[in-house]
């Protein structure tokens, strides 16, 4: 019997549990003897031109040298990823030279002795500020009254009509067919990671090798970039090793200046360095996600066929077009979301403002797209006076139709909408919770319950058409297995899930297997782990590779046995080759790897991308009086193809539906006008707890794609897609009677108080 499907407990869990793990600022390593500390002066204005005075700083106890830009003869630009923006806007300074565009920008970098040291120097360095005109708010960037970078002459980075991604908008003709039109809105704020590890860095020379440890979720990428950056002093090659990570969520993607530095100083000091960020510098400078705002129109006919749907996309790229500007990318295939809407138009903007630069974030371009829609269906289902229910299933991709090709072109594997929504209604016993919200609204009193749905679909290992992975698996002399993966596990379970892969294959026992990752050195090849891609991708590759050892091993084992490869099996329940029929003598996985030199295979596979879906259901309790939401249940239906652990998904689940919740109801990146962050640490950021979360009701659906030959798709960041837009219709539906039909995330007390103050003034 195959162990894939079965719940298996996490082979990582052993390690956390007793000795803990070890993070980049928890490294014990030669080459970090005697390591200096590295410390960086932050700019506490959003925009203006700058002169640094460090005269005081580098006569402070400890301190071994104090630096501007001015005297870096090394490394002073970290280039963009994706190179068609306006160059200034593209590529970043390491530090600032004459100009700050955000609060938190690096000005001066400091190495002492000690943390302690670096932190009296960096407040010894004197800034002097001649003061610019500020833009915080990307709808007031796009009118480029106040411009950040002068020489460019707008705050417009990017056009994505373009170069092609959106298909553009016509005039209001467009909708001059349907019976019902809806226009509106959408705002999805800023979010940060806040990874409970902040960014943390090492960097040692061993000779002319270029050693670096750092918490990232790609060390394949940061080696590109560090080997560009040192490509003339680093002819010993790279090696970045990425110990244990704790969570990225997308915002470690990416290789920040503060990181890439490290080996100049290591190098101009001649000592080791490393650098680790407190939690307000985390908040003030690693890349946030989302900052979209979207209008929509959407059109149908009176009986409930939506039509017609036009979504304009704006997106806040912060100083610097980092990945965050390209997110569109990911948001502008998946506008339709579920439905079988034939004429779509879509434009989307990225601007330039004084706030930090955007990063990818849980569901990257997608959970935007799907609170979109999912609203537009709401409100042009009252507006019609129909069930917004009814209009979904009405209007749902069917069943039957898959592959099919949305109104946008994006093709979907496999699909079950309705059933999805079916299931989540059952479990949740629908009918019953609108009796319930009954008897409250019959009774008046100050808590009204209100029920929220929202049926969606993501797009993971994407974008389209997709991508691949490294993966290798090589049986050792004992007669085990060792597997390496270009995908880095940093809290997704990939010890447990690809050993169940390769077990599968192979017959070896799966604690008899070893997972290697996170060192360039041995694992040569690979891309990361984002984009929910990890088990499609680099599961799929050990897959392969297992497969492959299998048939090779066959060969040997025949010679061995002096019989027809043809004739030979593998029994897995055994982990033993014998012929056909005539168990009684066999050869073990160490008798082939003994007839062998080396017993390996490798594989890195194109895949397409694939296209999860679910719907979940919101029960919330909103105080009428002070403006507080309680969520009171949580029901999820969520697909992910074939299902390997579903004890890992499970966990994958919890986590994004926690995501999802906290940005619809709490957290929430918030500027001054003068571009100064109000939420620089966990007493102002509404970070979510359990305390504040009930027990999620799981339910169970499993489509699998043909795009793999697991039949997988992707899980870890489904539950931030569908949980906001159920959350969210979930308070408004406990406030439509009272007149209200739309407040944007996150649904904070004041921001409902203050719409049911405003509703019960008109």
């Amino acid at each position: 019997m195959s162990i894939l499907g079965n719940r298996v407990l996490r082979r990582e869990d052993e390690s956390f549990l007793t000795v803990g793990a070890t993070y980049t600022a928890d490294l014990v390593h030669p080459l970090l003897e005697n390591a200096a500390t590295v410390t960086y002066v932050r700019s506490t204005m959003a925009h203006a031109t700058i002169s640094v005075d460090t005269s005081e700083a580098v006569t402070m106890p400890g301190v071994l040298a104090v630096m501007v830009a001015a005297d870096l003869d090394g490394p002073s630009i970290l280039p963009g990823a994706v190179p068609m923006f306006p160059e200034p806007m593209l590529n970043r300074p390491i530090l600032a030279t004459d100009t700050v565009r955000f609060v938190g920008e690096c000005v001066a970098v400091i190495v002492s002795e000690t943390a302690t040291q670096g932190v009296d120097a960096a407040e010894a360095v004197f800034v002097d500020y001649e003061p610019l005109p500020v833009v915080v708010d990307m709808e007031e960037a796009l009118t480029d009254e106040v411009v950040v970078y002068a020489e460019v002459g707008t705050n417009l980075a990017i056009d994505f009509s373009a170069i092609g991604m959106a298909t553009g908008i016509t005039d209001e003709t467009f909708f001059a067919n349907c019976d019902v039109v809806t226009s509106g809105r959408v705002a999805h704020q800023r979010t940060a990671a806040a990874p409970l590890e902040v960014r943390s860095t090492a960097a040692a020379w061993d000779g002319d090798k270029l050693v670096f440890w750092t918490s990232n979720q790609g060390p394949q990428g940061v080696k590109g970039v560090l080997g560009t950056l040192y490509a003339e002093t680093a002819t010993g090659g790279v090696q970045v090793i990425v110990p244990d990570v704790g969570g990225g969520f997308g915002a470690k993607i990416a290789a920040y200046p503060e990181d890439v530095l490290l080996p100049w100083l290591a190098q101009k000091i001649g000592r080791p360095m490393r650098w680790f960020e407190t939690r307000t510098e985390n908040m003030q400078a690693m890349g946030p996600g989302r900052a979209h705002v979207h209008r929509f129109t959407l059109g149908g006919s009176a009986d409930g066929n939506l039509t017609h749907y036009r979504l304009e996309v704006l997106v806040d790229s912060g100083a610097y077009a980092r990945l965050g500007a390209f997110l569109p990318m990911f948001t502008l295939p998946m506008t339709t979301g579920v439905y079988d809407i034939a004429s779509v138009e879509t434009s989307a903007l990225s601007v330039i403002t004084n706030t930090t630069p955007t990063e990818a974030y849980r569901g990257a371009g997608r959970p935007e797209a799907t609170l979109t829609i999912e609203r537009a269906v709401e409100l042009w289902s009252f507006q019609a006076g129909l069930d917004p229910i009814d209009v979904r299933r009405r209007n749902f991709l069917a069943a039957d139709s898959f592959p099919v090709t949305t109104g946008v072109g994006t093709v979907y594997d496999s699909g079950e909408y309705e059933r999805s929504l079916d299931l989540a209604l059952e479990a949740a016993d629908y009918p019953a919770l609108r009796e319930q919200q009954a008897q409250r609204r019959a009774e008046g009193g100050a808590k009204q319950l209100g029920i929220g749905v929202a049926t969606y679909v993501e797009v993971t290992a994407g974008p389209a058409p997709g991508g691949s992975e490294y993966g290798k698996v090589e049986i050792t002399p004992e007669g085990k297995a060792r597997i390496y993966s270009g995908a880095l596990s940093h809290g997704q379970s990939h010890m447990t899930t690809f050993s169940m892969i390769a077990a599968d294959q192979l017959g070896i026992d799966m604690n008899d297997i070893e997972f290697v990752q996170g060192d360039t050195d041995v694992v040569t090849q690979g891309v990361g782990t984002f984009g929910s891609r990890s088990t499609q991708l680099g599961g799929s590759s050990i897959h392969k590779a297992s497969g492959a050892i299998v048939e090779r091993a066959r060969s040997i084992a025949a010679d061995l046995l002096e019989a027809n490869v043809d004739d030979v099996v593998l029994d897995k329940a055994a982990g033993l080759f014998h012929v056909a029929g005539s168990p009684a003598v066999s050869r073990t996985w160490a008798d082939i790897a003994a007839a062998t030199d080396d017993l390996s295979e490798e594989s890195k596979e194109d895949l397409l991308c694939s296209y999860p879906f679910g719907t979940h259901v919101a029960v919330v309790e909103v105080d009428t009086e002070t403006g507080g939401v309680t969520l009171l249940r949580m029901i999820t239906c969520d697909d992910a193809g074939r299902i390997i652990n579903p004890l890992i998904v499970e966990g994958q689940r919890h986590g994004g539906i926690a995501q999802g919740v906290a940005q619809a109801l709490y957290e929430e990146v918030v500027y001054d006008a003068d571009g100064n962050l109000q939420t620089a640490n966990f007493a102002d950021y509404g970070f979510i707890s359990a305390a504040e979360l009930p027990s999620f009701e799981l339910v169970p659906l499993e489509t699998p794609t043909p795009n793999n030959p697991l039949g997988v798709k992707g899980i870890g960041e489904s539950g931030a897609i569908g949980s906001t837009p159920a959350v969210q219709s979930a308070v408004i539906d406990a406030l439509r009677p009272l007149g209200i039909t739309h407040i944007d995330v996150p649904l904070s007390p004041e921001k409902v108080w203050s719409a049911l103050a405003v509703a019960q003034e008109s």
